[in-house]
């Protein structure tokens, strides 16, 4: 299976760029799978529908979310709806939609696609280890699945680390979102999962993790709140990772990184 996975969408012009080059994307990679977080699309806090409907439509399979998944609270009753959009499977029992969902392409080939949400300087969410065990107790990768694939938003890159060994072999592809900026170690662990500790953000990276740089430095500077934090609108970097994967064992064959546009370094993987 050939798997892409879009970073954390940041605001309107990190919407438009994923909007209007994803469709070239999945036809130049012949992606077969593509998921996007897009907790940060909507002016750089949440998710409105609207904008989800948006990335569906230009196609996006999945869409993750995070830590930021209920600041548009009309997204409650959108994702209660929609469950190939997802939000971290450790939220506590009774929040509104799913931490995973199985996806069936149009070959009948199954994917399951799960995100957990770290600890480690975040939320006290329940454990994200523990939530992904469980789900995986239903699942059987490389027969009921073809491949599995885990968002872990986190802040840690230990944390994030920690996951991916510990699920080493029992999913396909681990990848890390929240931090907005794409790391250099994209590898495949021992047990054939690839792994990533973070995708990177789609939006502009001439900014603070995506948001205008005045109001952001200022907050270090001060130690007391600013101005409202609003999300950077220059030119876009779509930051991701583009893995392929063996369907008989669902392990991963290759993991390459994925940055076009913008003002990064760029990289378009080989497919």
């Amino acid at each position: 299976m050939r798997i892409l996975f879009l970073g954390d969408v940041v605001g309107r012009t990190g919407r438009d760029a994923v909007a209007a080059r994803l469709p070239d994307l999945r036809q130049a990679l012949q992606a077969d799978l593509a998921i996007v977080n897009a907790e940060n699309a909507s002016h750089g806090f949440g998710l409105a529908p609207e904008m989800a409907r948006n990335l569906f439509a230009a196609g996006a399979d999945v869409i993750t979310l995070g830590n930021h998944a209920w600041d548009r609270k009309e997204i409650i009753p959108f994702i209660a709806e929609n469950p190939r959009l997802i939000r971290p499977l450790n939220y506590p029992p009774g929040t509104p939609g799913n931490g995973h969902v199985v996806v069936t392409l149009r070959d009948g080939r199954r994917a399951l696609v799960l995100q957990a949400m770290g600890r480690l300087f975040m939320d006290a969410l329940d454990c994200p280890f523990r939530g992904t065990a469980d789900v995986l107790a239903n699942y059987r990768l490389g027969a009921s699945v073809q491949a599995i694939v885990a968002d872990i938003h986190a802040e840690a890159s230990s944390e994030k680390m920690a996951y991916a060994h510990t699920f080493d072999g029992q999913l396909s592809f681990v990848v890390g979102t929240h931090t907005h900026c794409p790391t250099a170690d994209a590898q495949i662990l021992p047990g054939g999962t690839a792994f990533q500790s973070d995708a990177g953000m789609c939006g502009d990276y001439d900014s603070v993790i995506g948001m205008v740089k005045d109001g952001a430095t200022l907050r270090f500077w001060r130690k007391m709140p600013g101005e409202k934090l609003g999300p950077a609108e220059g030119a876009t970097t779509i930051c991701g990772v583009f893995v392929r994967t063996d369907d008989a064992t669902g392990r991963a064959v290759r993991i390459e990184p994925l940055r076009i546009g913008g003002r990064l370094a760029q990289v378009m993987p080989a497919g």
